[in-house]
């Protein structure tokens, strides 16, 4: 819905130069696309004026009713006969929003397209980073053996196919309502969205769950909104552009990168590479260094024990020569203890021999005067 501040030109001039400097200044930038995103390739959307929920379904059924799994399950007549009228689009081809995206992923600041549609048409156009919420058309399987299928075969068939190996009924390969998403799409949408630092939203009225939730993940307010329609988030988003998605993202997005970004960018890679030789040199360095110390320090402990083996060999005699002088200290000891006593036994026997001598000579003097 056309709000009246849109209609003057300058205000919205004003938004696209607004844009075009929220995707210069980001660098992680995450995109929500809805079915507004492929009506221009022709195919219509689900909810507006013109939408398929809002046309007859040729049956007798409603449209939002027909691709729910229970009447698929019951009813894969009408399901495959509403289907091949208004959900598969084999003509179809990337329009300027699909191309524009592929741009700014190529530019390195789109991280990932989280996408709602069934179409393929971004992978057509040669986008990487899909993140498919619902499936694709262009993918079908056996409900019993599991053989895969593309589109033209599913458009060959007459009413409802079959499996030409086991003969099971061949469904598309999409998220039908009653039906739950894929764990691991949901948890790397989520994922890139608290990563990103700028979100744009568009070609979605914001009513679908759970991609109508993603937005509250962010950690800031820097989201954009291209959509025809007002949604909920248009009050807190930071830009709102109601307008075709293609053409403003034609607009917005650069066609090619300018030489000052991309010297900017190639001085940056040269820089981070010096700085990986310098930090590589460093290491180096360093390690070149612990080797010459753990070498020194090897010789050393080889020195050491070379020294302490040859050190006792040398001490040893040093030793022998040492305990001579004390042999020698102690023999002329025993010899010095040995003459005194020797000394002293000589002038023991000498008064006692005196002694002897003395008792010889009276016992003759009293002999003598005995016979006198």
């Amino acid at each position: 819905m056309e709000t009246r501040i849109d209609r003057f030109g300058s205000v919205r001039e004003d938004k696209l130069n607004q844009l075009k400097e929220l995707i210069a200044e980001s660098k992680y930038i995450v995109f929500l696309g809805g079915a507004g995103v492929s009506t221009e390739s022709g195919i219509p959307d689900f909810r507006s004026g013109a939408g398929i929920y809002n046309t007859e379904s040729g049956t007798k059924y409603r449209p939002i009713d027909i691709i729910a799994h229970d009447f698929f399950m019951e009813h894969p007549e009408d399901f495959y006969d509403f289907y091949k009228r208004k959900l598969i689009y084999p003509d179809a081809r990337p329009n300027k929003a699909h191309k524009a995206l592929v741009r700014l992923e190529r530019q390195g600041k789109l991280k990932a397209i989280i996408t709602q549609n069934i179409d393929n048409l971004h992978q057509e156009a040669g986008s990487k980073c899909v993140i498919e919420l619902h499936g694709s058309v262009y993918r079908n399987y056996c409900m019993d053996c599991g053989k895969k299928f593309n589109i033209e075969y599913i458009a060959s068939q007459e009413g409802v196919p079959h499996c030409d190996k086991c003969g099971g009924i061949v469904r598309p390969d999409i998220v039908l309502y009653e039906e739950n998403l894929e764990h691991e799409n949901v948890d790397n949408a989520i994922k890139a969205v608290k990563k990103c630092d700028l979100m744009i939203i568009a070609g979605t009225s914001l009513t679908v769950y759970p991609a109508a939730t993603f937005a509250q993940f962010l950690k800031h307010d820097r989201i954009v909104i291209i959509n025809k329609s007002s949604t909920y988030m248009d009050l807190k988003a930071l830009l709102t552009i109601h307008d075709n998605v293609g053409e403003v993202l034609d607009k917005c997005v650069p066609k090619r990168v300018s030489r000052q970004t991309s010297s900017k960018t190639s001085a940056k890679t040269s820089s981070k590479s010096t700085a990986k030789t310098a930090t590589t040199k460093k290491t180096t360095t360093k390690a070149s260094s612990a080797k010459a110390d753990s070498k020194s320090a090897s010789k050393k402990e080889t020195s050491k024990k070379e020294t302490s083996t040859k050190e006792p060999a040398k001490k040893a005699p040093a030793k022998k020569a040492a305990a001579k002088p004390a042999a020698a200290k102690k023999a002329t000891a025993k010899k010095a203890a040995a003459k005194p006593a020797a000394a002293k036994k000589a002038t023991a026997k000498k008064p006692a021999q005196a002694s002897a001598s003395k008792k010889s000579a009276s016992s003759k003097a009293k002999k003598d005067e005995s016979k006198s």
